[in-house]
């Protein structure tokens, strides 16, 4: 039997994926007008975790978007299951500095609020399990396929240590 949790969890991504779509279509803007510098899918691959003696969930699959609104900015959102298996979503922003492009690579940073750890006296809500996370991007593109390489910091509060994540991307215009 499933509790009104599960059953929560199970529905809660439908329901945002169908309400976004519902505001798409009712909207007068165009997802072409504002990402107008691009609008890439991202698939969430895995990740790997420096520390030798803890084991983590390195297979995290997911999926998210950045829409581009500007060459230099970006806004992402998305999910995946992270590496202590519990949902994640994730929303902000990026900014790619011109100074930082270096023909198919380039660097950027991506802040933002990412749930399902639990964060301590950092995170938001009654769990704690909302918070702030600023992290430097290694992104490659090549046409309409890239690659991003995101450089997390430790959360503490989740015994999680440094974390190198993996997306595949693709875009869409």
């Amino acid at each position: 039997m499933k509790t009104s949790a599960t059953v929560s969890k199970n529905i809660h991504v439908p329901l945002m994926l169908a309400a976004l779509m519902a505001l798409g279509v009712t909207s007068k803007v165009s997802a072409a007008e504002i990402c107008s510098d691009g609008l890439w899918a991202d698939a969430m691959i895995g990740s790997y975790h420096v520390h030798p003696k803890k084991h983590f969930d390195q297979f995290n699959p997911g999926i998210g978007v950045e829409c581009w609104v500007a060459p230099q900015w970006a806004l992402t959102g998305g999910y995946f299951r992270n590496s202590l298996t519990a949902p994640s979503f994730y929303g902000g922003g990026v900014w790619a500095p011109e100074f930082a492009h270096w023909g198919y690579v380039r660097l950027a940073a991506m802040g933002g609020l990412i749930s399902g750890y639990d964060y301590g006296k950092w995170g938001i809500g009654h769990d704690h399990k909302l918070g702030p996370v600023l992290a430097p991007v290694i992104m490659a593109e090549y046409g309409r396929i890239g690659a991003n390489i995101i450089l997390i910091p430790p959360i503490p509060s989740s015994d999680l240590p440094f974390t190198i994540g993996f997306q595949l991307r693709v875009r869409f215009w």
